[in-house]
């Protein structure tokens, strides 16, 4: 957008003075349209937060992110390490999904769902309101001197931040290590949790440092998504900007005169970044629309239309051009679709069991003097379901079979079945034996595909080696 600021260009965040120092934003509350919809929806993200490690999902969580038991569930799936290149491409379509909602929508992300901005604007700052007073009150008593009330309300203030930073890393650690797990934390010794209870600790800690220190900074110095912002919009990209050509030159009301913006100042006042929206579109814009209330509120009282600030492409205000879904959204958008159609093809078709069989190291294949080939074997199950399954493993082709060794396996057929028991979301390992008569055998290296079932219930199908004696020995 076209800077409109007499001072052109900036070149600091606007949160940094001349010198380096710290700008404390005070946003002013607003109210309108936009920021009812956006409470509600925060409502419902606060709601869905807070109560997701309680909920079930077939006796499982709806989101686990268990990073050091290396187990992940969502939607009540449980997901291993193998399963990892589900998550890789996961993450891959998440980033596409965003960056097919910024080049299309803007930033809209970050002031509507980001949870870093649903705490701050619907948690924390309303306790300061509630605590130090509104806009005004709070810039007199930071400019004040530390007495009595300043430091009883800062304090209570603080002490409530902590508080509700607690109950947050609560819910955060449960979503790592499970509802269950955090109950246990809580309800026996703390000497029997101490890594528990020092998460918990570090995690309220940082929580408190973010919303009571760091606040706006996160969103304007240290998230990335700001810089990617400035590199996927362009002008046809839908963000929220102030129309210049209807509102210039602005002009205070008792000038009269100019375009419709009277310069009060509200959209500056109520930005939780401190930024004019006026002046173009800057990285530190997070898209919470508190200007365009702000602004419709101004305008309602002076009888003029709507949308001086609103959403809209820079193309649709300097040219009047409508919105227009373009070929590189159209591009970015295949490209979601086809990710997403293949994630879910993966997941839907993911093995109930995974089979693997590696041909144990440093063993060579031995013939007895029956000229039987026996090749050792170690193997692994993984069952992702929730229930106990008896399995067997056994080949497809009819001149091999499984020998067991120890108690792990038996050797099974397709008619016999059983084998194997596989507790629920539990790996197990094992060692056989692979038989095959070698005079059977059509080379020196043979591929054998091993088939793990309960039944006629296949459950994954995986492919070895057997090595053996060359053909032309004679076994």
């Amino acid at each position: 957008m076209k800077p409109q600021a007499a001072g052109g260009f900036r070149d600091r965040i606007a949160t940094v003075d001349e010198r380096g120092g710290r700008i404390w934003v005070h946003p002013k509350r607003v109210k309108g349209r936009f920021m009812n919809r956006r409470t509600a929806l925060s409502l419902v993200l606060l709601s869905f937060l807070f109560a997701g490690p309680w909920i079930r999902i077939g006796g499982e969580p709806l989101l686990l992110l268990n990073i050091v038991e290396r187990r992940f569930v969502l939607l009540g799936q449980t997901f291993w390490p193998q399963d990892g290149f589900l998550f890789a491409l996961a993450m891959v379509t998440g980033f596409v999904l965003i960056i097919v909602f910024t080049v299309v929508f803007g930033r809209i992300f970050c002031g509507w769902i980001c949870p870093q901005t649903v705490f701050l604007e619907f948690v924390f700052r309303p306790i300061e309101r509630w605590i130090e007073g509104d806009r005004a009150a709070r810039m007199r008593r930071d400019a004040g001197p530390w007495n009595a009330d300043k430091v009883g309300r800062k304090g209570l203030k603080w002490a409530v931040y902590f508080g509700v930073s607690f109950a947050i890393a609560n819910t955060f650690l449960a979503y790592i290590i499970g509802s269950e797990a955090l109950l246990r934390i809580q309800r026996e010794p703390p000497g029997e949790h101490l890594a528990g209870l020092s998460a918990l600790l570090l995690f309220t800690t940082v929580f408190f440092w973010v919303f009571a220190r760091m606040r706006e900074q996160v969103c304007t110095t240290i998230c990335p998504y700001g810089r990617l912002q400035g590199v996927l919009v362009d002008r046809d990209t839908v963000n929220v900007a102030y129309d210049f050509v209807r509102g210039e030159p602005r002009r205070p009301l008792r000038e009269g005169g100019g375009g419709d913006c009277v310069d009060c100042s509200l959209c500056l006042q109520v930005c939780p970044t401190g930024i004019d929206i006026r002046n173009g579109l800057q990285l530190e814009c997070v898209h919470c629309t508190a200007c365009i209330d702000a602004c419709d509120g101004v305008m309602d009282k002076l009888g003029r239309p709507r949308g001086l600030i609103r959403y809209a492409s820079e193309n649709s205000i300097a040219r009047g051009e409508p919105f227009r879904w373009t070929g590189r959204a159209r591009a970015y958008t295949a490209v979601l679709v086809a990710l997403l159609g293949v994630l879910g093809a993966l997941i839907f078709l993911r093995d109930e069991v995974q089979l693997e069989v590696y041909r144990t190291a440093g063993q060579v294949y031995q013939v007895d003097a029956a000229g039987e080939v026996s090749n050792l074997y170690r193997f692994t199950l993984l069952n992702k379901t929730h229930d106990s399954l008896l399995v067997e493993i056994w080949p497809e082709d009819d001149r091999f079979r499984v020998v067991p060794v120890g108690d792990r396996v038996e050797t099974t057929t397709p008619r016999r079945g059983g084998g194997i028991w596989i507790a629920p979301e539990e790996m197990t390992e094992g060692v056989f034996f692979l038989r095959a008569p070698g005079a059977t055998l059509a080379a020196a290296k043979n591929k054998v595909r091993l088939v793990c079932s309960q039944g006629d219930r296949v459950f994954a199908r995986t492919t070895t080696q057997f090595p053996g004696p060359l053909p032309s020995s004679g076994n």
